[in-house]
């Protein structure tokens, strides 16, 4: 398969990589689980046995007319333990490496297919500007965009110059996300990461 950069020249990729039938349960399936390896999991709360005091029993078992009693941190009182009280948990989905390569590999299919992705030869920026990016971005014809640049090529005068900017992202290949490649409008690729990209699906 050829895809055509943006200087007029094109780029050999693989069918199998960048040519696959959209599989939306696969790429549902990558999404959660993604967002769930986000959470931090860290929410805690004590039980009746974590909370301090309640180690004598509160009054008599008979006589007193109240109903019987064996400790004052129970959840039924003020200040004690809560009723299935949360711990801390980790909410990481396990999914196979070969189902995370097809699922991205489904995403940048479909993206081709729908002409959202754009091969550029280069992308960098001299200065931490934002103007020079939105001229950028002009000048391919996008406006909310999610660029990868290759591992070896990022430059931080990019990230700088994305930055103030809600509807663009700046990744490199190895830090791609199936949030950003589905969230924004266009995904901006150069040469260099689409190769990088290729080989990991494969």
């Amino acid at each position: 398969m050829k895809l055509d950069v943006k200087n007029g020249s094109s780029v050999d990729v693989s069918d199998d990589a960048f040519g696959r039938d959209y599989n939306e349960a696969l790429v549902h399936q990558a999404v959660t689980a993604y967002l769930a390896g986000g959470r931090s999991g860290t929410k805690a709360q004590k039980n009746r046995s974590a909370v301090k005091g309640g180690g004598a029993k509160p009054w008599r078992q008979k006589g007193t007319g109240r109903a019987r009693a064996g400790t004052t941190r129970g959840p039924l009182w003020r200040s004690g333990g809560q009723t299935f009280a949360a711990q801390p948990r980790s909410y990481k989905q396990k999914l196979n490496k070969k189902m995370v390569r097809a699922a991205y590999s489904s995403i940048f299919s479909e993206l081709i297919r729908l002409e959202r992705l754009h091969v550029v030869d280069d992308f960098k920026a001299d200065t931490p500007k934002t103007k020079d990016m939105i001229a950028r971005l002009d000048q391919i014809g996008v406006k909310s965009a999610y660029v990868i640049v290759g591992d070896e090529k990022s430059d931080e005068n990019l990230y700088l110059s994305a930055r103030n900017l809600h509807y663009v992202d700046v990744d490199e290949a190895s830090s791609i996300n199936p949030i950003s490649l589905i969230k924004y409008e266009h995904v901006v690729i150069t040469e260099d990461a689409i190769k990088e990209v290729e080989e990991w699906l494969q």
